[in-house]
This record gives structure tokens, sequence and C-alpha cells, in this order.
């Protein structure tokens, strides 16, 4: 196993990243504080550049690599929002980047991608072990894998946007009670948990996956690390991890206060709110820790909890799908 990041990690991230990276706004609105209970204080990655979060661990990890790394190139594997990352970073840098993504990926995450400049390669979600493929095509080329979440970097870079929110909710006279973390393969909470851990302890963070890839909830009540059977819907595109990877759930077991999980219908409402109060578009994936703190899953009532909008790319027949539910 790599070297397990540290808070200090995530702090010197934060240095790399400064004026390569959008330090997006804390947003709130009376109407997400009256259905919580509580005060609800917005982190929205949906306004990072390529409109993720995914551009400060792919950021934070292709600035880290050697000349001879960056004289080869980069591959990685994405259902869309990491791979957009990896291909925007690797072009600041002057790297080159193979992305392998699935199939089906948004047809808006595909074409983002391939502006950056990227390679893409397709794969078949359902019969392809697609870190198995990213290790081949790697060896094939002479790149270097940065995977989507299961790597030091990345993780340390995720979690900057965690010390952004709890410096802007001290600034605005608050601290965070919780935190509500959307989570797929478990390096953006991870990265968050680690951030909190030195910026503010008291702090719960809290994991939210959509019903039926709720990987990280059932191996936080295991133990272990237990996989989905990937039979569940693909709303949320963005976390279709099939079980949390080795470091993020090192990382996570200890620090994590809860795990909560959310349907479909929740999702939705999530998304027609932040559109609606907020005036921001966020994607299915991006909108699950909003929709437990919503729904009373991640307890928000008399306290103050952040909330990360971890993306935007939507489908618009899906967002469509959303505003009319």
């Amino acid at each position: 196993m790599s070297t397990l990041p540290t808070h200090d990690d995530v702090l010197a991230a934060a240095d790399r990243l400064r004026g390569r990276v959008v330090r997006t706004p804390m947003l709130r609105h009376p109407l997400l504080d009256e259905i919580a209970g509580g005060t609800v204080l917005i982190k929205p990655e949906c306004l990072q550049r390529t409109g993720s979060f995914k551009l400060r661990g792919a950021t934070n990890a292709v600035l880290r690599l050697d000349a001879a790394q960056r004289a080869a190139g980069v591959v990685t594997h994405s259902s869309g929002n990491h791979g957009q990352a990896i291909a925007c970073a690797a072009a600041a840098e002057g790297v080159r980047a193979l992305i392998a993504m699935p199939a089906d990926a948004p047809s808006i995450k595909v074409e983002s991608t391939r502006r950056w400049g990227a390679e893409i390669t397709f794969f078949d979600r359902a019969t392809t072990d697609r870190e198995v493929l990213a290790s081949r095509l790697a060896e094939e080329r002479g790149g270097t894998v940065l995977p989507p979440f299961d790597h030091p970097d990345v993780i340390a870079g995720q979690g900057t946007l965690a010390l952004e929110l709890v410096e802007d909710a001290r600034a605005a006279g608050f601290e965070l009670d919780a935190l509500s973390v959307c989570t797929g393969g478990g390096g953006l909470v991870g990265g968050c948990a680690l951030a909190v851990e030195g910026a503010s302890p008291a702090t719960e963070v809290w994991a939210v996956e959509p019903e039926g890839w709720d990987d990280t909830a059932r191996s936080l009540a295991a133990g272990e690390r237990i996989a989905n059977d990937g039979k569940g819907a693909l709303l949320c595109d963005a976390l279709l991890s099939m079980r949390p990877g080795a470091l993020t759930f090192a990382v996570n077991q200890p620090r994590l206060k809860g795990a909560a999980v959310v349907t479909p219908d929740e999702v939705f409402r999530a998304m027609r709110l932040a559109f609606e109060a907020l005036k921001v578009v966020v994607e299915p994936g991006g909108a699950v820790a909003l929709a437990a703190v919503l729904a009373g899953k991640v307890p928000a009532r008399g306290r103050t909890v952040g909330v990360v909008l971890s993306g935007g790319n939507v489908d618009p027949a899906v967002f469509a799908r959303a505003l009319a539910a």
C-alpha cells in the first residue's frame, strides 16, 4: 500500500494549487436552512473549472510527477469528471493524457474531456475491470496511472475544498458541526476528513452515496471493504465505483462519523432545490450530499452543516427530469 496521505499533505496541496484552481465560494439560502432545520453552508464545486472538484486532485497529482513521468504521459480511467480533470491538468503542463471511459458515459463528459486534447478509449462498464485496463494501457505506453481516487496526491488535492469551506465558514461566524460529502470511491470524503482533522477536529464527516452503490456504508459497517453488485441504477454516474479504494478506506474507516444513502427521488429534489434556490446546476452524483441533509439523513437540525456539491456535468435530459420531478 502507498503511504497514506495526512493533513499536512492537504496543506501542501493547497499551497501547490493556489492560483491553479478556482477557490469556489460558500453559498447559503434561507430555504435550505428551513428545510434542514439548521444552517446549511454550500461548497459549489460545480463552479470549478471542468465542472467538478476532481480538478483539485488531478492537478495536484500531475504537478507531483517527475520529468520522466511527464515526458511519458499519464493514463487514467473515469466515468467523466476525473477524466476531464486529468485532461485539463495535463494540458496545462504539456503532458499527454489517455483516458479510458465507459462507452455509456454522458456525452457532455466525453466531449468536455476531448476538448482538453486528451485521447479517449472506450470500454464496457459491465464487463471490463477498469483498473486492469488502465494498468495495461500505461504499460504499453510507459505512462503513469493517475487513478480517480486511490492515490495519495489525488486524495490530498481533493481535501483542499474542505480547508476553504472551514475558513469561509469561520469568516462568516460559523463553526462546522458536520460536513456532508458525495462519495464514490472515497477520495473526496477521505481528503475532506484529513482536512478537517487538523483544521476543524470537532467537525463530523459524513459519506453520502446513492442507493445500490452504498459500498462505503456497508464497508464501514462490516469493518472491511465490501463491493457493490453493479446492479444499482446508473443515475449517479459519477459515483459508480465498485468498492472503496484500499487507500481511501484506510483513511476513512477511522475518521468518518457515518454514511448515508439516498434515493433517486431525494437526489432529484436536491438538484431542483439547488437550481431554484442557489441558481446552480448540479449533476445527480454531485447532489447526493445535499439530498442527505435535506432528507434528514445527515443530522442538521439545530446545527451548522457544510455540504459539497461535487459536480455539475449533467446530461440536459437528466437535468430536465430533475426539474420536472
